[in-house]
């Protein structure tokens, strides 16, 4: 049996379902930042995508034993194409997909596993992906007051490994531009990969720069950092999948870190992200 409640982001009501112990958010709720009279338009643009196509698939298979990945692969093929139209309904009927629903009723329209939410939200905007986590933390941590039980967005979001510190914006946090040097390395590990395109530096350089510090270099990152390495980690299993190189694909997340984070520094309004949770 499935229970809701509501947060408010960016003056928008957004329902939750949990299910199954699972924390579903509505997608319809979230389009309407975009357009409140086309919600389903807004969802169905995002869904053509190739990008979302491969995002929702690949979560299936890693979460759906009964996913039809066969079905996936036609949508895949299609995706991107100006012809290529897809809706949620079309897309759980054919692959038996468990990631996004469709409820009828008071709380109804189209909801998604929060995974596939925060996809949603990068989607629509960065900014509001990052109200959208700010306020799921507060529910989280209004849930458990009375049990005096210590919650973290890191244990709720630990599948997509996000990572949520209260650090104030540092001085020179836009990632700089690799070498081709830098660029021509090869990583022992992806991870290291995402650190080189966000930091500029692997885990062991950081720790060999840093010897007094007690934890790790995502442990000393800001709120910013750690938002757009989430965003870091979907998109590099979507170009991973796609048959990137590692040389190849570590260009394009150091450009896309360096794009997201001019655009969450200058954002004035994130001041308020900072503001303890009373």
């Amino acid at each position: 049996m499935s229970r809701s409640k509501t947060i408010q982001v960016e003056n928008f009501k957004i329902v939750l379902l949990s299910q199954n112990e699972e924390e579903y958010i509505s997608l319809t709720d979230m389009a309407r930042y975009r357009d409140s009279e086309r919600t389903n338009y807004i969802i169905q643009n995002w869904m053509r995508t190739r990008n979302a196509i491969e995002f929702v698939g690949l979560w299936e298979m890693l979460n759906n034993p009964i996913f039809k990945s066969i079905e996936f692969d036609a949508f895949k093929n299609e995706a991107g194409s100006n012809s290529f139209a897809l809706t949620p309904q079309k897309w759980v009927e054919a692959t038996n997909a468990i990631g996004i629903i469709s409820k009828s009723g008071r709380y109804g329209g189209t909801f998604a596993h929060r995974d596939i939410a925060f996809e949603f939200a990068s989607w629509i905007s960065p900014s509001f992906k990052l109200y959208l986590i700010k306020e799921f933390q507060r529910l989280k941590e209004d849930e458990h007051s009375n049990q005096k039980i210590e919650w973290s967005v890191q244990r709720t979001l630990a599948k997509v490994n996000y990572q949520i510190h209260a650090d104030a914006i540092k001085e020179n946090l836009i990632p700089k531009t690799l070498s081709k040097k830098e660029i021509g390395f090869v990583y022992a590990s992806e991870a290291d990969l995402l650190n080189m395109a966000l930091f500029g530096t692997t885990a062991r350089q950081w720790k060999e720069s840093n010897p007094g510090e007690s934890g790790n270099i995502r442990d000393s990152a800001t709120l910013e950092q750690l938002v757009v390495l989430s965003n870091l980690e979907s998109i590099n299993a979507l170009l991973i999948h796609q048959g990137l190189p590692q040389h190849e694909r570590l260009l394009q997340l150091n450009l896309v870190a360096i794009s997201q984070m001019k655009s969450l520094i200058n954002n004035t309004q994130l001041k308020k992200m900072k503001e303890p949770i009373a």
